[in-house]
């Protein structure tokens, strides 16, 4: 259960559990370490990216809608989908590597796509939001909108703070990287995109069946 008896205990509840989720390895995760060897702010960029689906998804919750997430028909849709895109971005850093992404600049903005890209392919993302989101979001209605609005802020900033300290500790140590240090980085980045790809899809089927 959240403390609800103050705002300052409710958000370090909060932050807490934002930054527990945010800690686990996944998609996202392995898109900042891709993207964080060619920018050092490629976290920040990669956490809105992943904020702009998180808000307008926090606003529905909000508003009732958090029951939409569990229709068997939108879990099954967003593995299936969610898990082919997530193979193809694999496959993409596969084939092209950190340090070989680093020879051609990429816009700010394609990393704030890949940020978008890798949550709207994870059908636990929406699971998350489904339920320990909407119960913080449930005890942030207590202090009315401004505490769904700091509560939102908080989880938001946890987002941002760990993602641009993996993809600055990354861009950092990048001059230390040689080619097989680079092949590695790249291979554990496809794994992770490519194994959680598999098993979303696989997920999704077995759901479905």
């Amino acid at each position: 259960m959240t403390d609800t008896t103050s705002i300052p205990l409710f958000l370090g509840s909060v932050i807490a559990i934002s930054l527990t989720g945010a800690m686990m390895p996944g998609p996202v995760t392995a898109v900042t370490i891709t993207k964080g060897a060619q920018r050092r702010s490629a976290g920040l960029l990669v956490a809105f990216g992943h904020g702009v689906l998180e808000l307008p998804l926090i606003v529905l919750i909000y508003f009732g809608l958090a029951r939409f997430l569990d229709f068997p028909e939108v879990r099954i849709a967003v593995a299936v989908v969610g898990g082919a895109m997530l193979l193809w971005m694999a496959l993409n850093t596969l084939r092209a590597g950190p340090l070989a992404a680093n020879e051609t600049k990429e816009l700010p903005h394609s990393t704030i796509l890949a940020g978008l890209a890798t949550t709207a392919a994870s059908p636990y993302f929406f699971i998350w939001w489904a339920t320990i989101g909407a119960a913080l979001i449930a005890s942030a209605r207590e202090f009315g909108g401004a505490g769904v609005a700091a509560m939102g802020l908080a989880h938001w900033l946890c987002d941002f703070g760990w993602l641009f300290l993996i993809s600055w500790v990354v861009f950092k140590s990048k001059r230390l990287w040689t080619p097989r240090v680079d092949r590695a980085i790249a291979g554990a980045s496809a794994a992770i995109l490519g194994g959680f790809g598999v098993w979303f899809i696989v997920s999704g089927v077995q759901f479905a069946l």
